[in-house]
């Protein structure tokens, strides 16, 4: 059976930072996607943002990388096809799950994936993860209960279900990403490029098909210049930046380290709250933002 590919050799500690470092960036960005994403999006509209999203940045993407492009195997254009049918239902869930409940909420049940992904690759590999690392990513989740009390977690609805599914599906495309053999090798920006393109040929169906709510170019000639800002956002940096970071991140140091990385989301998110949206955490929320950056730090140490 094969198993999830695993760097080479422990990474020493400024290379390390080098690696992390990009990832953590991705979940500051992350983290102010839901506010961004808040303010450009209703029910009618979730599936034409996404396709304004990907397609914004994709024309640039094959024009900069045609050559690097051209050069994928069939069986490199198959496996990044592939994961960008994952990411694809990634952004459907996540989309449609901010839209029906609160960002309190769907940064609490995101972060989830920090657990869900060590346990998944462990079954993988049919090992038992470290009991330092599974310490370290309770921890961080007990930060993010904490910090979501302290902006008020709601009872679970429809719109909790969907970011459930959504933080599953996050799991699986870093394990498929450190799983599937053909894109190993390959070219960052070209497997980014195949991945977005693949995710835009489902949401363009999905956007053809009656009643999937307005089309991408209605809900375009609706927007203001906050609107298109915060597409600019959503796109160049949540989408584009985040994925060729998470593509180049894996294939370094390992999934479970990247997704307790990407687990500090809330953490951000709550940043951006407070900062933009005006949001006050209270004494509980502080301490909660304490255990998640002291659980990340351990955890990284437990990941190596």
């Amino acid at each position: 059976m094969t198993t999830l590919a695993a760097p080479s050799s422990a990474l020493a500690p400024r290379r390390a930072w080098l690696a992390d470092l990009p990832v953590l960036l991705v979940a500051v960005v992350w983290g102010g996607s839901y506010l961004a994403a808040k303010g450009i999006t209703t029910t009618h509209t979730v599936i034409a943002v996404l396709v304004l999203r990907f397609a914004l940045v994709l024309p640039v993407l094959v024009i900069a990388g045609w050559s690097r492009l051209r050069a994928l195997s069939a069986p490199q254009l198959r496996g990044a096809g592939a994961l960008g049918l994952v990411l694809g239902g990634i952004f459907l869930l996540e989309t449609y799950g901010v839209v029906h409940t609160s960002a309190t909420n769907a940064g609490l049940i995101i972060s989830l994936t920090m657990i869900l992904t060590p346990l998944a690759e462990s079954a993988v590999r049919r090992t038992a993860p470290s009991p330092a690392f599974l310490g370290a990513a309770a921890v961080s989740v007990a930060g993010v209960v904490l910090l979501t009390q302290g902006a008020g977690f709601t009872a679970p609805g429809l719109g909790d279900l969907l970011i459930l599914g959504a933080a599953l599906a996050r799991t699986l495309h870093v394990l498929l990403m450190a799983r599937i053999k053909a894109v190993q090798d390959a070219d960052s920006l070209s497997l980014t490029t195949v991945q977005l393109g693949s995710a835009v040929l489902v949401f363009a169906v999905l956007a053809a098909l009656p009643g999937t709510g307005a089309s991408p170019w209605a809900a375009a000639a609706d927007f203001g210049v906050a609107q298109w800002a915060g597409l600019a956002f959503l796109s160049v940096f949540c989408t584009l930046f985040a994925f060729f970071v998470q593509m180049w991140a894996v294939r370094r140091t390992s999934p479970s380290r990247v997704s307790l990385l990407l687990g500090t989301e809330p953490l951000w998110a709550a940043a951006a709250g407070i900062a933009v949206g005006g949001e006050h955490i209270g004494a509980v929320g502080l301490t909660g933002v304490v255990l998640v950056l002291a659980g990340t730090a351990w955890g990284r140490r437990a990941a190596g």
